[in-house]
Parts: structure tokens; sequence; C-alpha cells
């Protein structure tokens, strides 16, 4: 029995279990106020060994927990197999259960392949679609599922993406607005609450890519707890850190769990001495077992009162790592350390409950809040975030990674200046001759070459951490899925790529010399707008490809790789589409690169006469007109017309055997160059929206 003590005048014996009996959904206002009156509660129990302490208000338990996964390394695994799930799987967690509480750190330790990843991926629901798993997991005694894992929890990851051109206030700023549902007051007010915590104030204005280990760690804790989940787990939160930032983080998460009354959970590989006051919990796995789950304070005595006392001077979270550790130096000792410890899981089942279930007593004013009196109302009991504030919180979020002077310089001033270098410094200006015909087909096929390179290379680099976020805050957070993520992403680009556009088709004509007549400039922006396209569609090809792809390289290069294949079939630059075979021209029926290499040929060659002249010069020094017979050698096209007659199918009218100015034709050549902008653009919401298997999407998030 357990006593409910309401005041200092009267109590209320209730049964032990109603504390945790509290309902985790919080979306109805009435459970949000009488979460609000638990503050002034405190809940008595008894411990194991006589001493009374208030009973925290949430726990976290597992019960009988095994997991059946993959035994083989991600990494020694095939595309194949991880492709159709043919990976070879065994019994990695085996009947694991423990307890932990508010205001609790928990440390899980254990050497690789203990099985503590797969635990905290199991508690977390990361191994959906990898395995099965047998067992309770509960929190509040309500089933953690994973929408409410998403809801009520956080996780951090080993690696965590941060979008670089974002501040560190930028960064938590955005993500409160996607998860939290309170006045604009409260989430800059909990913002600066958690960069004082986190001890980033100082901080605030500084660029992510600025910032050191410690501090970028620090900042993925931040995004976690900014939304103030009721649980958080954390993946080896001290690598690569040094001695003294680790005891710095270890230290801010014990403080956040004491002051909100939390729940915190986390695995290291090489636990230090000086960060044990800071446990109030450990478990130790070996190969799915449990060795020891418990206090962290009774830990020295449950190991002593079985004969393995620490010696004096030795950090005891280490010793009783390798105690909890196969010795794999020979089969001797594998044998010896493996009946070892097969002997310490039996005994902890048979003398370790009560050290599982015991709790410290808590210190009168540091009772599980930051009033001393209990947990605050988490602020996940408000709800989520519309859709509205997602969309506009990642337009923005977009927008402001994108102002800065790289990339600004990478995503509009890049390909205009390669453009310009190459053309003025490398190809003179354009005559009006014979010889100009395939210099001007030239050009376009350079044009359309350059966009193939260069746009996926600044896509990838502009998009690759977004593209990492979403399958963060999707998957685990489940706060947008890809139709919302990709039209943000068409909106936030769609200026980069007009103003990048339009500077390309400046360039184009002013400097090297196309076609100038009195209809300048409508063809002017007629060249422009294709331009836009052909960008467009490569930009949306390389999202398409970063789907599967995460190395921005080596999505680049594949990008570039089939758009240029595509290029080489479309454009006539090669040989003319009249001696084509009948299937390039079915496949290039569905190829944008025909119709814009066309769209540029029309632009400049039909009905152009400046181009008559052949490169012989006249003795008065004039060039000489090509007459209506071709000459070889000199004149190869009687005008610009006739040389689309010669090199698309197209290029002939079937009454009047050439092509009319503003045909149909052209129109409707160039209308299917802009059909596959809005293809590509459904593509990726259906790309972006069908499920991957989850080993693919794993390298996405850590």
């Amino acid at each position: 029995m357990s006593v409910l003590n309401m005041s200092s005048t009267y109590s209320i014996p209730i049964d032990q279990d109603l504390p945790r009996l509290l309902p985790i959904f919080f979306s109805s206002k009435k459970l949000v106020k009488f979460w609000a009156t638990l503050p002034k509660m405190n809940y008595i129990t008894t411990g194991p060994n006589g001493t009374s302490h208030p009973q925290s208000y949430h726990m976290l338990e597992l019960i009988g927990v095994s997991h059946t996964g993959p035994v083989v390394p991600s990494k020694e695994v095939f595309f194949w197999s991880k492709l159709t799930g043919s990976v070879a799987k065994g019994l990695i967690l085996k009947d694991v259960s423990f307890e932990v509480y508010s205001s609790e750190v928990m440390a899980i330790l254990g050497s690789k392949g203990s099985g503590k990843q797969a635990l905290i991926d199991v508690i977390s629901h990361r191994v959906s679609g990898q395995g099965s798993t047998k067992g309770q997991i509960l929190l509040n005694d309500v089933p953690l599922t994973l929408r409410l894992f998403q809801e009520q929890c956080g996780f951090v990851s080993r690696s965590t993406q941060l979008i670089e051109g974002l501040t560190v206030r930028q960064t938590l700023h955005y993500m409160a607005q996607m998860t939290m549902k309170t006045s604009d007051t409260i989430k800059k007010t909990r913002v600066k609450q958690v960069l004082a915590d986190l001890a980033l104030s100082g901080l605030y204005n500084r660029k992510v890519e600025h910032l050191n280990p410690s501090e970028a760690k620090r900042l993925a804790i931040g995004m976690q707890i900014v939304r103030d989940p009721l649980l958080l787990i954390l993946d080896n939160p001290t690598s690569d850190l040094d001695p003294l930032n680790t005891y710095f983080v270890i230290s801010i998460l014990s403080n956040h769990a004491k002051k909100y009354g939390r729940i915190v959970i986390l695995t290291m590989d090489k636990p230090r001495s000086d960060i044990f006051p800071f446990l109030d919990r450990v478990t130790y796995l070996c190969l799915g077992d449990i060795v020891y789950t418990g206090s962290a304070k009774m830990m020295v005595d449950y190991f002593r009162n079985i004969g393995f006392p620490c010696p004096e001077m030795e950090n005891p979270l280490m010793f009783y790592l390798c105690l909890s550790t196969v010795d794999r130096r020979n089969r001797e000792c594998f044998i010896d350390s493996s009946g070892q410890i097969a002997s310490l899981v039996d005994k902890f089942k048979q003398e370790g409950l009560n050290y599982r279930k015991y709790t410290a007593p808590v210190a009168n004013g540091n009772q599980n809040g930051p009033n001393g009196m209990g947990p605050s109302i988490p602020l996940t009991a408000y709800g989520r975030a519309s859709s509205w504030n997602v969309m506009f919180s990642l337009i923005n979020r977009q927008f402001s990674s994108s102002f800065t002077w790289i990339n600004l310089f990478r995503r509009i001033l890049l390909l205009p200046l390669f453009f310009l270098f190459l053309f003025l410094f490398i190809l003179p200006k354009l005559q009006s001759n014979q010889q100009s015909f395939q210099t001007r087909s030239g050009l376009f096929l350079n044009f359309m070459t350059t966009i193939n390179f260069l746009v996926p290379a600044i896509t990838t680099y502009s998009f690759s951490s977004h593209r990492n976020r979403f399958y963060e805050e999707s998957s685990r957070l489940s706060l947008y899925r890809g139709p919302l993520f990709i039209f943000t992403q068409i909106i936030t680009s769609l200026p980069f790529n007009l103003i990048t556009s339009l500077l390309c088709g400046c360039v184009s004509y002013w400097v090297i010399g196309l076609r100038h007549d009195t209809q300048w400039l409508e063809r002017w922006g007629l060249f422009s707008a294709i331009i836009w396209a052909l960008y467009t569609f490569a930009e949306q090809h390389t999202l398409a490809i970063m789907c599967l792809i995460k190395s921005p390289f080596i999505a680049a290069v594949t990008s570039s790789a089939f758009m240029n294949i595509y290029m080489v079939l479309g454009s006539a630059f090669l040989r003319s589409m009249l001696s084509a075979p009948d299937w390039m021209g079915y496949l290039n029926m569905a190829n944008i690169y025909y119709y814009a290499y066309w769209s540029f040929s029309f632009l400049e060659y039909h009905d152009n006469n400046h181009l008559t002249h052949s490169p012989t010069v006249l003795a008065n020094g004039a060039l000489e007109d090509c007459p209506v017979n071709v000459i070889p050698g000199r004149c190869m096209f009687i005008n610009g017309t006739h040389f689309l007659s010669q090199r698309f199918r197209e290029g002939i009218d079937s009454s009047k055997n050439l092509l009319p100015e503003w045909s149909l034709t052209h129109y409707k050549n160039y209308a299917l160059t802009f059909m596959f902008i809005l293809s590509s653009y459904c593509l990726n919401t259906f790309v972006y929206i069908i499920p991957i298997p989850g080993s693919l999407k794993s390298k996405f998030r850590d």
C-alpha cells in the first residue's frame, strides 16, 4: 500500500499502482486541467530497505522483451539482401525487464554485440520490418506504440543532421514551430529556456556549421527537448567528445531529468568514473541478457554480495562493464567468460528483483519538478502543430538556410558565371555565316551539358541536409509527409531557379550574340524559360535519385550520367533526326531534351536569313552570298529554315514544305517541355511517399 499526501494535514491510502494508471494522452482539455493539479500531490512508496520516498509520476517499464533481428552488421550486408530482407537473423534480446522513473537517468552499458543498440531501437520503434519483438513496453502502464512514442518521446541519434545556414536559435525555433501547439510567446520562452539549460545562450546567433562537436551535440539534444518529451532516449551522446565535454553533456542531461521530472535513457561505450554520480540507474547487457539492472548506487553492493567487489580507486562502471563482456581472445577464454556471464545472468534473475525495483529517496525541495513538488505539465500535452504551421515553418527554414553568401553564390551565380567564363573567354563571338550553324548548335548542346553537370551538384549539396531531416522528422516524429516536403521544396526553389535562368538567358543572348531582331524580347524570354525548364527538370531528377542514394557526390554523378544519356538521344547535334531509327523517335517522345533542343533551334534558325553568307571573302571585302543551290564545302544550307528541315522531322510543313513562323508545332513542343516539369513534380511526390525498405531508409537517419 502507498499513501497519497494531499496536504500536510491528511492522507488517503490508495493502491500503489494508481499513479502509473494516469492517462498519457493529453488531447482533451479536461485532462490538461487534471494534469495541472498533479504537482500539488506527492506519492509515497516504501523501498526494499524500508525507506519511504516520493513515487515518480512517470514510469517506463519493460516486461519480458525479446527481439529477433539481423545479426550481421549493416555494412557487411549486400544491397540485394537489404532490399529483399534476406538477412541472417537471430535472438538479440532475451527476456529484458526493467523500470525507470521520472527524474532518473539510466545508462545502458555493454560491449559491441551486447544488444544495447537493439534495445533502444526496440523501445523507440526503429526496427519495424527488420525483426520480431515479444514482450511489453509500457509508459505509465500504457503500451508504448509508435504513435505514442512520436507524440510523447524523443530520440537523439548518434549523429544528428543539422541544416547548414541556420543559426542555433533558428534551428530550435523552427523545431518548436513544427512540434508545439502553443502560443508564440510560449514557444519563444521555451526556446530561450532550452538555450539556457544547454549552455547555448551565448551561441544563439552562431551558424550550426561553426559549432564544435560538444556544441553540436547539445543542439541536437535541444532539438528534441524543446518540445518537452516525457521520455528522452540518446544513442551514445558522448561519442567523439573529450572527457570534459562528456562530463558536461551528462550533467546537463541529469539536470534536465531532475528539473522537469523527465525520463532519460542513454547508451555509452566507455563510461568514465566522473559521470557515475549523475546516473540513477544502470543496465548491463551481454549477448542480449541482463547482467544487472537497477539503482546505480546499489550496483556496487549487489556485485560485492555475489562475490565480485570493485577494487578501490577503480571505475565501477568500467570494472563491471569488463565483467559483463565476453573475452574473445581465444577459445578457452571465450568458454570461461561465457560461463561466468551465464551464472551472473542466472544470479540476477534469482536475487536482483529488489535492486531492479528500488528507487532512491528524493531529497526535499527536489521532488521531480521545477517547483520541487512534481513534474511540470509537458508541452506535448497541448497537442501538435497544425499542418499550416508545419508547412510555413518548412518554407521559412529552407529560405533561411539559403541566405548565406556561399549558398546564394551556389544557387544563383554559379551557373551564369560558368556560362560567362566558358563562352566569353573560350568561344569567339558568333559570326553570321554558314559555319555558325554547327557552332550555334554546339552552343545549345553546351548549355544543356552545363546544366546537366552543375545543377545536380548544386542540388545535392543544397538539399542533402533537408533530405536527411525529412526522413528524421517524417518517420520518427511524423510531423509531415513526402507531398508536403516536395511542395515546400518547389516553393523555395522557384525564385532561385527563375533568377538563375534569367541571368543565364542574358549571358547567352547579350554576351554570346545569339539572334537579335525585332522580336528579340520574346525570343529572349522563351529562351530563358526553356533554360528554367531544363534547370528545374535536372533539379527534380536529382531529388528523385537522392531518395535512394545518401552520398551527395554519388547522387550528383548518377543524376548527371542519366541526364547526359537523355541529352545525347534527344539532341539533333550528333545526327539528324531524319536519319534516326523509328525507335529513337518514339523514345524521344518522352524526352524533355528533344523538345528543349528543338525549341532552342527554332528560336535561332527559323526564318533567319542572316546566315546565308559563306565563309569566302570577296574582293571587296564582303562575304559571299550563298545561292539557292547548295555549294559543297562553302554553302550547306540556304537559310536557317532549311537547316531546321534537315535536322528535325518536324521542320517541314506538309503543304508549304517549310515550317511557318510561330507555328502550332513550336507551341506544342514548347508546352511539352513544361509538361515534363509538372510530371517531375508529381513523380517526386510519389517517390517520397511510397514506402521504401527500412534498411535503405535508416541510412538517412543517422
